[in-house]
């Protein structure tokens, strides 16, 4: 059986005792160990170039989750709202899906990777819900006070979707650790799901072997939900 090896993008920290430092929840790499994968960490590095290499080592691609993107790269001016950035990420994960779409490489988003994978084609973000479409959802949950892996509200997943075929079509309970969310879809991506309120919860494109993405943390509720253990043995099935 040949080996599937997912890329799991990872986020920086600047500023700390030890330097600068790639970091990961755990989380994206047990829940691919156990859906039957091998989590290898992208480090934040080398922009394009090295995203050519990256991706000449993996299988698929995990776009993990992490703080906002640089505006600039859909071609909005900073709100007071935006929260902290990492450009150099940005600089090496929008590359590497326009390359790994390229090569059909197999995709699967969590939360900044379902934005990121939108702007990659051409898509527009939400830089802040509660100032740009308030809702009595609290889609940062944290705000809460309740642990990551507790559902807070749910999505509706249409019928004859890709996402439907792993999870069912229906309510699905998620849960929620963002204040971003998708505005103008990117080219040639379909809504798969959406929040009570309207925000978009999945997309994926269907003319690609396999994109899919979510707004949610599943890796954080796999442990105690089948179907979201579902999404990554889908992901790693596929390779």
């Amino acid at each position: 059986m040949s080996l599937k090896r997912i890329g799991i993008t990872c986020s920086t920290v600047l500023q700390s005792p030890y330097g600068e430092r790639d970091v990961l929840n755990r989380k994206y790499a047990r829940a691919i160990e156990n859906a039957g994968g091998i989590p290898l960490i992208l480090p934040v590095s080398g922009g394009a170039e090295m995203a050519a290499k990256y991706l000449g080592a993996i299988d698929g691609l995990l776009l993990s989750g992490g703080v906002d993107m640089v505006p600039a790269e859909y071609g909005q001016d900073a709100l007071p709202e935006l929260e902290d950035t990492d450009a150099e990420r940005d600089q090496l994960e929008l590359p590497l899906i326009k390359l790994a779409l390229e090569q059909n490489v197999p995709i699967f988003g969590i939360c900044r990777g379902l934005q990121t994978l939108n702007v990659a084609l051409g898509g527009t973000l939400y830089q802040d819900l509660p100032t740009q479409k308030p809702s009595d959802i609290v889609h940062a949950q944290s705000k809460l006070g309740v642990t990551r892996d507790t559902f807070t509200h749910t999505m509706n997943i249409n019928a004859d979707t890709r996402l439907a075929s792993i999870v069912g079509a229906g309510a699905m309970q998620v849960n929620s650790h963002h204040h971003q969310a998708i505005d103008r879809l990117g080219s040639g991506l379909i809504v798969t799901a959406t929040a009570p309120d309207g925000v978009i919860e999945a997309v994926e494109l269907p003319l690609n072997r396999y994109v899919v993405a979510v707004q949610s943390h599943p890796e954080e509720t796999a442990t105690h939900d089948e179907r979201s253990r579902k999404l990554f043995a889908a992901f790693v099935a596929i390779l």
